[in-house]
């Protein structure tokens, strides 16, 4: 699925009650089924989602349609994938390439060359073994408690079932003026139990100097609601989930500390619907390690 097929509206909105009172909303968006709304459906939708009670009259003005990826409005369902897909989310690892900077991109190599190996095997026979070097921090990776604090779970430790086959949803901050993602913006969605991946667009700028600076990232008090609501697990496809402005790292310290995995420099976000998918962010089963790169996928 991509964004093209997908419609949104912007519109201006006045709102009567019959138990008396207004409400007036400028520049409103709104998921919406298809480009062909009409007004009936449009105030349907849209009493939904603010979950408006004795509406009188709603007058619609300014109507603009948006041809973008649905946010997950409430009263919209995500649209039906014509089939089941699984929908890559992680970077490549190649050798040399950089993650963060200041930590040494990966070494791949090889411990064993095709042609070397053949004096090993019969006649036609012939194997390649390599050889990585790498740290933790490479790619597309998962961060346990351990990462964080010494005496937390590390990957060998942490549970499948914390990062394997999770009920999703993408919260969308694409084109939002604000670096900062907060509560505002997560307070609209179930996340309890849920791989809650925010969707900031940030991994356009993978592998060029502009990704290193300037990136999105949880507030302390994003982090602090998703622990109380209980999320399974939250996603980025950003440098990092912290401000790296912030030496103490409240988002990391926050969902760690409740035992929630972190993904970061997740890719492909916009593929997926806003929810009704699910997501599997696994690394091997490193005993003393906090970290390490995964091939995380949807499947929806």
């Amino acid at each position: 699925m991509t964004d093209n097929d997908q419609w949104r509206i912007e519109f201006d909105a006045a709102v009567t009650f019959s138990n008396g009172g207004d409400l007036v909303v400028r520049g409103f968006r709104l998921d919406i089924p298809g480009a062909d709304i009409d007004e009936e459906a449009l105030t349907e939708l849209f009493v939904a989602h603010l979950g408006l009670l004795m509406v009188d009259k709603i007058r619609f003005s300014n109507r603009r349609l948006l041809n973008e990826a649905h946010k997950g409005s409430r009263g919209v369902p995500p649209p039906a994938a014509p089939a089941r897909r699984l929908v890559e989310l992680s970077h490549p690892i190649r050798h040399g390439m950089v993650t963060y900077p200041g930590i040494p991109g990966p070494e791949i190599g090889e411990h064993l060359s095709r042609e070397a190996s053949r004096q090993h095997y019969g006649p036609g026979t012939e194997f390649h073994i390599g050889r990585v070097t790498m740290t933790a921090n490479t790619g597309t990776y998962l961060d346990t408690p351990f990462h964080r604090f010494a005496d937390g779970a590390d990957l060998a430790a942490l549970p499948l079932a914390s990062f394997a086959d999770l009920d999703g949803i993408v919260v969308r901050v694409t084109g939002s003026a604000e670096r900062a993602v907060s509560v505002a913006a997560l307070a609209p969605h179930d996340v309890r139990g849920k791989a809650v991946l925010v969707h900031t667009g940030w991994d356009r700028f993978w592998g060029t100097e502009q990704y290193f600076t300037g990136h999105p990232y949880l507030t302390a008090d994003a982090a602090a609601w998703l622990v109380e609501q209980g999320a399974a697990l939250v996603g980025m496809d950003s440098l990092n989930i912290d401000s790296t402005d912030d030496p103490a790292r409240p988002a990391h310290t926050a969902l760690l500390g409740a035992g929630i995995p972190v993904v970061e420099h997740l890719r492909g976000l916009a593929q997926l619907p806003p929810r009704g998918f699910r997501f599997t962010a696994a690394p091997p089963a490193v005993v003393g390690l906090g970290t390490f790169p995964v091939r995380a996928y949807a499947v929806c």
